[in-house]
């Protein structure tokens, strides 16, 4: 099969864990018992979450000590934001080190999602992502073997997303 006939989606449509775990998006089977944990996961998003998932986007990988104003400071620049919100631990009331910003518009969220990305606060190079929780189906978080990201040597990259897109196979 020429590399003309393969049909390619850079990015994840959907959230397959097999996939994701895939450099190019075609394994059939899992190749780390994270993705095993993924497969098996049961996970809802949480219905208590509200806004619009298309005007969202997560940040991550902040700085322990950057407050919720702190990134609104910096991500009001792209427009009205509707909704900021820095995780924290419910037992220990510390970071999380990801947030979720609202914006009133798409246009806001798009440019805050092209030009934050790599950026820094607080001396931290965040990613920034749209949110995928209630954007793609399937979609399991880190914690349950889910999620992009994810460090080479641990040998559990995750693939699809921004960071990382899927990359044409290699065919001969």
């Amino acid at each position: 099969m020429s590399r003309d006939k393969v049909h390619f989606q850079q990015y994840a449509t959907e959230y397959d864990p097999i996939k994701i775990g895939s450099i190019d998006g075609t394994d059939t089977e899992p190749h780390d018992r994270a993705i095993e944990r993924a497969l098996w996961a049961q996970y809802e998003p949480d219905k208590r979450v509200t806004g619009d998932p298309r005007h969202t986007i997560f940040v991550g990988r902040l700085n322990p000590r950057t407050t919720q104003d702190t990134i609104s400071s910096e991500f009001s620049k792209f427009g009205k934001i509707v909704k900021c919100r820095l995780v924290k631990d419910i037992v220990t009331g510390k970071s999380k080190q990801y947030a979720f910003v609202e914006f009133d518009s798409s246009s806001a969220a798009d440019k805050a999602h092209r030009s934050m990305h790599k950026e820094y606060i607080d001396g931290c190079e965040i990613v920034v992502e749209w949110e995928a929780e209630r954007k793609l189906s399937g979609w399991k978080p880190r914690r349950l073997g889910g999620g992009f990201g994810g460090r080479k040597e641990a040998g559990q990259l995750r693939f699809g997303g921004r960071d990382r897109p899927f990359r044409k196979p290699y065919l001969s």
